[in-house]
């Protein structure tokens, strides 16, 4: 298997395709605002790269204050069980992706055709997580041509969790972190984890949200998140899905929940049936919201027999 780092290749479509995803995107409003390359990584064989006709590939977006390295052992047996190229990608103002003034799931839409015109893609199997889920069913609904299937794992369009209130929480904590003067980053992330233990009790959490801290210049750290874009943002942009009346995404949808999770609510299928029609929901026992993470064994069966049915 290859792993093949970030590139800044540029490949043109047929025009056709060219066409309707340049079009889309000036057609609501967002005019004149220019998406950003994100940074990816790729996970696919040799045999893969010689074939004439290859599978559609799979591209996956990790949820707020994620990055695609979350995903990085995932990745390789979704690859490996599905015998397709997988795309692990980090968003806008997420891990090594360009920050950015705007979020919205209009721009990480954007973001992802961009990144689908520059591989050459012309069809794809979108997977996400939370915000990541939101990213997708937003590309789903306006470029049904380019997607095969869409997984959303533990997120609605919908409602929102009430838990993610405590979002709000994790904003200031890492705010209030203070770091200058430390030596090394593994004694700067010692120092970040106990200040925020302080109203963060979850080590999990603290230990997924380390991950973004890196050393800026010797001595000096700082968090690769764009945290006042994304804390701006939040509220009104990320925690809740912009619905838009007369559109559905006929194609092939999963919804994968955590069975201790709120944030994929049984009494909400069928409202998200009229935007998805042909969703199918599952629910994997003893999972929280990061149902990847909680149970990868159950989430890559539930996932890996869904693509290749």
């Amino acid at each position: 298997m290859i792993l093949k780092k970030c590139t800044s290749r540029l490949y043109l479509l047929p025009r056709r395709l060219n066409t309707i995803l340049l079009e889309r995107g000036i057609s609501n409003g967002h005019a004149g605002q220019t998406p950003v390359k994100l940074a990816y990584t790729s996970y696919e064989s040799t045999k893969e790269m010689k074939e004439s006709s290859p599978k559609s590939p799979i591209l996956i977006m990790h949820g707020l204050f994620g990055s695609k390295s979350n995903w990085n052992s995932l990745s390789k047996s979704i690859h490996q069980q599905t015998n397709r190229k997988v795309i692990a990608i980090d968003a806008r103002n997420h891990g090594d992706s360009p920050h950015a003034s705007q979020m919205s799931y209009y721009h990480m839409t954007e973001d992802i055709a961009l990144l689908l015109r520059d591989l050459e893609i012309k069809k794809v199997i979108l997977v996400g997580h939370s915000m990541g889920g939101g990213a997708v069913m937003y590309t789903a609904l306006n470029y049904p041509e380019i997607v095969e299937k869409i997984i959303v794992v533990d997120f609605s369009p919908i409602k929102t969790s009430p838990s993610l209130v405590a979002m709000i929480k994790l904003f200031e904590a890492m705010h209030a972190v203070s770091l200058d003067g430390i030596l090394s980053l593994s004694k700067a992330r010692k120092l970040a984890d106990k200040q925020l233990s302080i109203s963060i009790k979850s080590n999990p959490i603290r230990q997924f949200l380390l991950t973004n801290l890196v050393e800026a210049e010797p001595g000096k750290y700082k968090w690769r998140l764009n945290l006042k874009v994304l804390e701006d943002n939040f509220p009104t942009r990320i925690a809740v899905f912009p619905l838009e009346k007369n559109k559905a995404y006929n194609g092939p949808t999963l919804f994968i929940g955590g069975s201790e999770s709120d944030y994929l609510k049984e009494s909400d299928h069928s409202l998200i049936k009229t935007i998805f029609p042909f969703a199918k929901f599952q629910y994997i026992t003893g999972a929280g919201h990061w149902v990847h993470a909680d149970k990868p064994s159950e989430f890559l069966k539930c996932l890996t027999t869904f693509i290749t049915d």
